[in-house]
């Protein structure tokens, strides 16, 4: 290194807006219909290579199952231990690249996708995870955007980060990766959480094995190809398809496993640990473990609240995304004063809620993941339907001849401790509870302990010292808490991403504290007079 290089300043992606008559709404929609009428044959990358081997398992749109859009390859156990191989031989000479080549190998991916990998990225979240073009646009192309660029600038803050060094001598700090590989395990339904999972810990000089959802393999093979092209070197990242129980079963087990990057559900999070706690004396250095996983995310509102401005965060916030995000309003706290008049607004506006494909740019709703999800959900459903506990006031129709659709519901709970309060369900499933508007900070109890989560919450009220004992008496049961506002839609580099408890270890997604996970410091002390006389002065 021949200098301190600053890098490119890192700001948030603008994100478009694909009104009628745009340019990026022509674009997309073109790139919609070519997409869909291809049949992709999606490989395995171990080492840089393509690997087409073992069987062939179709991909297909969730809002239109029937339709086929590609093939991918199932991974065995020995593609599980050749990606390993792959990653330990990329290892060395990865890790001993100047800093600013990986840096620009990152900033490079960002630009690929905010210039012409766009419309293909969105396309490939709108066809493979049925998302519409607003929440692709924000949670595909702009996201990972954003987490490749502050990342790099959060790697040299990280870098910069150095100790005092007193008369005489020089301290410093070596930010080295981990000793091994890191295993990337990636949602369904996320594409740049997925993407930031395998870079984030490639950025600071790890080698990954990358293992996606199914249901996220569309995409990911987008993702890939736009990481080889900004010169993400052979073998840093490979990217496989075993089912989870043949990736664990290898990977667990491998001395040189140096750390997991995770987001799934809790279930399996709690798992993976146990499994990791059971090896552990396997390992060659004790692993990282980084997971994000559930969340029964809540919003309170007070009696001083705007009803409207309560209804429009309880639609969006429950609704946006089929529900399928991890920090989805799934449970409301809304006070008996302006209940009514809460009801009635959120009937109205879901009535006027359009549900269908996501090439149709007028439907607000799409469908959820997969069959298993729609199942789980109709269940919920039709228990509460005939439940007096609970009481279905809106939607809760469902429907999987064509997609896997499920009506936006609303259902009102009359025991605030109801399954539904208490359970993620992942899906567009909202469960509401009426408290007596004179026991606010008796409900503030309430929601702290209901749920084991602790990701995402929110507070609307009008009254500040309201909003000051909801934030200290809910602080530990959210990682993101919203103030107005509906608990859905962290920005990286403003609002860090992740939550405790149940949720996760809390590290902070698209935040320098998640990078410093996936690195293992060495401090070096430099003396520059060794001293030549064993004595100190209290000796006389």
């Amino acid at each position: 290194m021949k200098g301190f290089y600053h890098v490119p300043v890192a700001k948030n992606e603008p994100v478009k807006q694909y009104a009628p008559g745009s340019p990026e709404r022509a674009e997309l929609q073109e790139k919609l219909k070519t997409m869909r009428a291809e049949v992709r044959d999606i490989p395995m990358y171990i080492g840089g290579k393509e690997v087409r081997d073992g069987e062939k398992k179709s991909l297909h749109p969730p809002h239109d199952h029937q339709h086929l859009l590609g093939y991918y390859y199932k991974s065995e156990k020995q593609h599980v231990s050749q990606a390993i191989d792959a990653a330990l031989a990329a290892k060395s000479a990865w890790a001993n690249l100047s800093w600013e080549q990986r840096a620009s190998i990152f900033l490079k991916a960002a630009d690929l996708i905010a210039g012409p990998y766009r419309a293909e990225l969105n396309a490939a979240t709108m066809l493979g995870q049925s998302k519409n073009a607003f929440q692709a646009e924000i949670d595909s192309a702009c996201e990972i955007i954003d987490f490749l660029r502050y990342n790099v600038q959060f790697m040299t803050q990280i870098y910069a980060m150095q100790p005092e060094s007193s008369a005489g001598m020089w301290n410093r700090t070596e930010w080295r990766p981990l000793e091994g590989f890191v295993y990337a395990l990636t949602p369904f339904n996320f594409t740049a959480i997925a993407g930031n999972l395998p870079t984030s810990c490639a950025l600071m000089g790890n080698v990954v094995v990358w293992k996606p959802s199914n249901t996220q393999v569309y995409s990911a093979h987008v993702l890939m190809k736009i990481f080889q092209l900004a010169g993400v070197p052979d073998g840093v990242i490979n990217l496989i398809y075993p089912s989870g129980p043949d990736a664990a079963d290898v990977i667990f087990k491998h001395r040189d496993f140096a750390g997991i990057h995770f987001t799934g559900s809790t279930e399996v999070f709690q798992n993976i640990w146990q499994t990791i706690g059971n090896n552990i004396h396997l390992y060659k250095s004790y692993p990282r473990i980084v997971g994000e996983t559930g969340g029964k995310d809540f919003v309170i509102a007070h009696r001083s609240a705007d009803p409207q401005a309560v209804s429009v965060a309880l639609s969006r916030g429950a609704f946006e995304y089929q529900g399928q995000k991890c920090s989805a309003a799934s449970r409301a706290y809304v006070p008996s004063n302006i209940w009514e008049t809460v009801k009635a607004s959120m009937i109205a506006d879901l009535k006027t809620m359009k549900m269908g494909p996501t090439e149709d740019f007028s439907n607000f709703i799409n469908a959820v993941i997969d069959e298993k999800s729609f199942d789980k959900l109709a269940k919920y459903i039709d228990n509460a339907k005939a439940d007096s506990n609970a009481e279905v006031i809106v939607g809760g129709n469902y429907d999987k001849s064509k997609g896997y659709f499920i009506e936006p519901t609303v259902i009102l709970a009359k025991d605030p401790k109801y399954v539904t309060m208490c359970e993620e369900l992942f899906g567009p499933v909202l469960t509401i509870y009426v408290y007596d508007e004179t026991q606010f900070e008796e409900t503030l109890e309430l929601v702290d302990s209901t749920s084991i989560y602790a990701l995402t919450g929110a507070i609307l009220s009008n009254d500040r010292y309201a909003i000051e004992l909801a934030t200290k008496k809910l602080q530990n049961a959210a990682g993101n808490f919203y103030i107005n506002d509906k608990p859905t839609g962290a920005v990286v580099g403003q609002q860090p991403f992740g939550g405790a408890r149940g949720s996760g270890t809390n590290d902070k997604a698209g935040s320098m504290i998640n990078l410093l996970r996936w690195v293992q410091p060495q401090t070096i002390k430099e003396t520059f007079v060794s001293p030549v006389d064993y004595r100190y002065p209290f000796l006389g």
